[in-house]
């Protein structure tokens, strides 16, 4: 049997921390795992500048209520979810994907969490363990699944490898270069025809 194990930004919403930057002006806040492939540290520093600009949790949700799915993308994991079991694996935290799964129609979604000081502030964050998306993954596979993960950025690579199959989704020229022994889909039609070949019902 066939589980699906998707990413959560750039599949299916657009970057959360590139938002928030626009929203903020904060031009440094538009650094992803896309551009820094050491994800402790981009959060370490982004957790820095909020606190710097005095912005707190509840400022940060305003701005990400308003995010959307992509285009296509409730029709795709709609479809998809007749298909074969779906999870979705995020590096991202309950605080700041809550206010999106209702727009997702409420998918299975595994994240981590943050720590709020007195003042409202975002003060660390917590990881379910280290590496969870890989985690999870192999997890799966020893539960007898044949896992498919999808994803887009540096923090999806060790995913990918530990999946049976392993897809990449519209990813940037330098991931694909780096990482050429995956599939790659473009857009959702091209990741449904990927998928077909392992829908078994």
């Amino acid at each position: 049997m066939y589980i699906v194990c998707l990413d959560l930004e750039s599949i299916l919403m657009p970057e959360i921390w590139i938002n928030i930057a626009k929203k903020t002006n904060i031009q440094e806040l538009q650094l992803t795992t896309r551009d820094v492939p050491d994800y402790e540290a981009l959060m370490n520093k982004r957790l820095k500048i909020l606190k710097s600009h005095n912005i707190k949790l509840k400022e940060v949700q305003k701005i990400i209520q308003d995010i959307e799915p992509f285009e296509g993308a409730v029709s795709f994991l709609n479809w998809l979810r007749e298909k074969m079991p779906i999870i979705i694996l995020t590096d991202s935290f309950w605080e700041f994907v809550s206010p999106l799964i209702e727009k997702l129609s409420y998918p299975t979604i595994l994240c981590n969490s943050l720590e709020i000081d007195e003042q409202g502030f975002i003060k660390n964050y917590k990881l379910r363990q280290k590496d969870g998306k890989q985690k999870t993954v192999k997890a799966l596979n020893s539960l007898a699944f044949n896992t498919i993960a999808v994803g887009d950025s540096y923090n999806d690579i060790s995913m990918l490898k530990e999946a049976k199959v392993g897809m990449l989704f519209n990813p940037s020229e330098n991931i694909i270069k780096e990482f050429p022994q995956f599939l790659i889909a473009r857009d959702y039609e091209e990741l449904k025809s990927r998928l077909k070949k392992y829908i078994t019902f």
